[in-house]
C-alpha cells in the first residue's frame, strides 16, 4: 500500500521539461559545408542543430520560439586554433622540453578574454602554452561555456578525457643557450632524442602486457609523447621561417606524428613541400610592423598561396597578439590578398576544427553537429559588420545589446577586470552603499 502511494506521488511530480527548439528564420546562412543560403532558417534543441536549409522547405517544430533574422547572417562559430586567453603559463625557464607540463592547470575561467573572445564570435579554442620552449606542454581543447572551474569548459574525448594537443616550436624563440639550445641543429637534436626516449618508453609499457612488476617507472612526459606518437595527439608547431618549417616535416616524417604548423610566415616559399607532406596550416595575418626578424618575409597572401598549393588552411589570432574581438578581420584580409571567400570562412570555422579532430561537433552548420554559431548584421569580411550574439551549444553567450556584454565587444572601463572592484562608487555595479 505505502509503496503504491510513493509510486502515485512520483508519478504525479512535473519533471522540468525540455527548452522548446528555437528558429531562426530567414538569415542569409553561411554553413560552410556548402553554398550560403539567401533566405535560410536554422532550427536548434538541446544543444544541437537539428534542421537548417531555405525557409522556404525548412519548417520549423510546432512549439519552437521563432526568431526574425531577417537581414542577419549566420555563420557557424569562430574557432581559434592558437589562443593564450585566460593566463596560458606552461613551461618554465628549467629547461627547453616538458611535454609534461599541462596549460590547463594554468587557466583562470573568470579572463574576461573569454568574454572577449565570445563577443568576436569564436565559440572554441586551443588555449597554448608559449613558443620559449621546444616543447612547451599540453593544449587544452575549450568550448565558451559558462565555467565556475576549467572542468567546465573542456571538450572530452571519447574516453571521456580532456582534449588537446602538445605545443613545440622551433626557431629564435627556443634559441637561449645554456640548458636551451644556441642553433636550430641542437634544437631538433633534442628534440630527436626525445621522441626516441619516448619510443623507447612506449615499448617499455608494451612489453610489460599490464604486469606491474614490468612496468617502467611512470614519466608522464614521455607518456605524453606517447600520445603524439600514436596520433592520439596532435603537435601544435609554432614556425616562421622557410627552413624551418622543412625541419618540423622532416620530424613529423621520421617519428610519424600528426602537425599542424603554426604562424608559418615563410609558408609561401614551402607551399609546395608542405601541400606533399600533407601537413595542416594555421595561419597568423598580422596588419601591423614590427615582431621578430624571422618573420620579416609574413605576408597576406599565405592563405591563398596555400590555398592553390592545396592545403588546408585555418587562421589564429596568437591572442593578444591579434585581438578575439577582430578575428573575422585576418580572413578579410586573406580575401584581399588573393585568397577565395569560401576558403576564407571555412579557415575560420571547419577547418580549425579538423586540426582539432572536432569537425564531427562544431565548425559547420550541418544537423547532430553542437548549435554553436553567430549571428552578424552584415557580410563577414566587412569591416562595417559587428557580431550581434554568439551561440554555444544552443545558449546565447553573447549580446550585443546586452550593455555588459556590449562592453566587452567594444571595451572601456571595466572590460578588463576579472571581478567588479571593491569600492564604493562605481555606478550601477554598486551591491549597495559602503561605509
Amino acid at each position: 500500500m505505502i509503496l503504491a502511494l510513493v509510486a502515485s506521488a512520483l508519478s504525479s511530480l512535473s519533471l522540468p521539461a525540455d527548452p522548446p527548439p528555437t528558429a531562426f528564420v530567414g538569415a542569409r546562412i553561411h554553413t560552410v559545408d556548402g553554398p550560403p543560403i539567401e533566405e535560410g532558417t536554422l532550427v536548434v534543441a538541446g544543444g544541437k542543430i537539428i534542421a537548417v536549409g531555405p525557409t522556404s522547405t525548412t519548417r520549423p517544430p510546432a512549439d519552437a520560439t521563432i526568431v526574425d533574422a531577417s537581414g542577419k547572417v549566420i555563420i557557424p562559430g569562430l574557432i581559434c586554433t592558437h589562443s593564450h586567453l585566460g593566463g596560458t603559463a606552461g613551461a618554465d625557464g628549467s629547461g627547453p622540453i616538458q611535454p609534461d607540463v599541462r596549460v590547463s592547470d594554468s587557466l583562470n575561467v573568470r579572463d574576461s578574454g573569454y568574454r572577449r573572445a565570445l563577443a568576436g564570435g569564436l565559440t572554441t579554442l586551443n588555449c597554448m602554452p608559449g613558443s620559449g620552449h621546444l616543447l612547451s606542454g599540453q593544449t587544452a581543447y575549450l568550448k565558451l561555456r559558462p565555467a565556475t572551474t576549467i572542468e567546465d569548459m573542456f571538450i572530452l574525448g571519447a574516453d571521456g578525457e580532456p582534449m588537446g594537443g602538445m605545443k613545440m616550436a622551433n626557431g629564435t624563440n627556443s634559441m637561449r643557450g645554456g640548458t636551451f639550445p644556441g642553433t636550430r641543429g641542437r634544437s631538433a637534436a633534442l628534440v630527436r632524442k626525445q621522441f626516441i626516449a619516448a619510443q623507447e618508453y612506449a615499448q617499455k609499457v608494451e612489453a610489460a602486457a599490464g604486469d606491474p612488476e614490468k612496468m617502467p617507472n611512470r614519466h608522464i612526459g614521455l607518456e605524453a609523447l606517447g600520445e603524439v606518437l600514436s596520433g592520439k595527439r596532435i603537435v601544435h608547431h609554432h614556425t616562421h621561417r622557410h627552413d624551418d618549417i622543412v625541419t618540423v616535416l622532416r620530424l613529423a616524417k621520421e617519428f610519424g606524428f600528426r602537425v599542424v604548423l603554426h604562424h608559418v610566415s615563410e609558408a609561401w616559399k614551402v607551399a609546395d613541400e608542405i601541400a606533399a607532406a600533407g601537413a595542416p596550416c594555421s595561419v597568423i595575418v598580422i596588419d601591423s610592423p614590427g615582431g621578430k626578424l624571422e618573420a620579416i618575409d609574413v605576408a597576406f597572401r599565405t592563405g591563398g598561396v596555400l590555398e592553390r598549393a592545396g592545403v588546408n588552411v585555418a587562421f589564429h589570432t596568437d591572442d593578444g597578439i591579434t585581438d578575439s574581438r577582430l578575428f573575422l578581420r585576418s580572413a578579410a584580409l586573406a580575401v584581399r590578398a588573393g585568397m577565395t571567400r569560401p576558403a576564407a570562412l571555412r579557415a575560420l570555422t571547419l577547418s580549425g576544427a579538423e586540426m582539432m579532430d572536432l569537425q564531427g561537433r562544431t565548425g559547420s552548420l550541418v544537423p547532430g553537429k553542437d548549435a554553436d554559431f553567430a549571428v552578424l548584421d552584415g557580410d563577414p569580411f566587412s569591416v562595417y559588420t559587428k557580431v550581434l550574439e554568439t551561440w554555444v551549444e544552443g545558449e546565447r553567450r553573447f549580446d550585443r545589446s546586452d550593455p555588459q556584454d556590449r562592453l566587452y565587444a567594444e571595451g572601456g572601463y571595466g572590460a578588463t577586470h576579472e571581478q567588479d572592484p571593491y569600492f564604493c562608487c562605481f555606478g550601477d555595479n554598486n551591491q549597495g552603499d559602503q561605509d
